[in-house]
């Protein structure tokens, strides 16, 4: 067997973290770039001698763009993405597709991992039916 695949047969739960971890720095990068737009912006306001917008001096004290969530999306927008907070469709989809793969993985008994993936089963389980939960509790305000 191949020293890698032997690695990657060993550690391959890492791969989530690591997912993650680079969505993390993607978020920051945008964040950044945004925020150094807003200010080349500004620069430019300043350098013409114009007054500033508010509404552009207001966007540099957002620390993220997770701040979006607050302003109003219309019914579909909501409907799909969900209060700011856990739920949602694509979460109810996902937790529950992952669960009939690790349930998959766990009856065949891939890699002779079979308990581990009875557990990460019944984690991803729980995760798809607390999503539901929340998905069908949540009201939507009238546009």
């Amino acid at each position: 067997m191949n020293t890698f695949e032997d690695l990657f047969r060993s550690y391959w739960w890492l791969m989530f973290p690591l997912f993650w971890f680079i969505a993390g720095a993607w978020h920051s990068l945008i964040n950044l770039r945004r925020h150094r737009d807003n200010l080349d912006l500004i620069k430019t306001y300043v350098a013409s001698g114009k007054e500033i917008p508010p509404s552009l001096m207001e966007s540099l004290n957002k620390p993220s763009l997770d701040d979006d969530w607050d302003e109003p999306r219309g019914r579909r927008g909501r409907r799909y993405y969900g209060r700011r907070g856990f739920g949602g469709w694509p979460n109810v989809v996902l937790f529950g597709s992952l669960a009939l793969g690790f349930g998959y993985a766990a009856q065949t008994d891939l890699y002779e991992a079979g308990p581990a993936f009875v557990i990460v089963t019944f984690v991803m389980g729980a995760l798809c039916l607390s999503s539901l939960v929340a998905t069908l509790m949540m009201r939507t305000p009238k546009d």
